[in-house]
């Protein structure tokens, strides 16, 4: 089955504890159904000091379930992802304006 959201769509959260938050997704786990996005569900986690680099707490955005997320169309709304055929290719349209993503 052909993926709604991809690495790099820009996508708006729709629940949870960063509701109304957009970025962009950086990894997508399809077995899973969880995708990472930029600066969403960031949790601190505690590196230990090595010789190579510096420890600390450090920020780290966790996977969010894909049905807490919508893409975002060219104004800005979140949209539902619907697929259709184009000169033979399938691709993929916002279903708010009809647009190819």
């Amino acid at each position: 089955m052909a993926a709604k959201l991809r690495k790099g769509d820009k996508v708006i959260v729709l629940a949870g504890k960063d509701k109304g938050k957009t970025g962009e997704i950086t990894s997508v786990d399809p077995k899973a159904g969880k995708a990472v996005v930029d600066g969403v569900n960031v949790a601190i986690r505690h590196q230990r000091q090595t010789q190579s680099e510096q420890g600390g707490r450090l920020p780290k955005a966790l996977p969010i379930d894909l049905s807490n997320l919508a893409i975002v169309d060219a104004n800005g709304k979140a949209t539902r992802v619907g697929f259709r055929e184009e000169d033979g290719k399938k691709v993929r349209f916002a279903k708010t304006t009809g647009d190819v993503i």
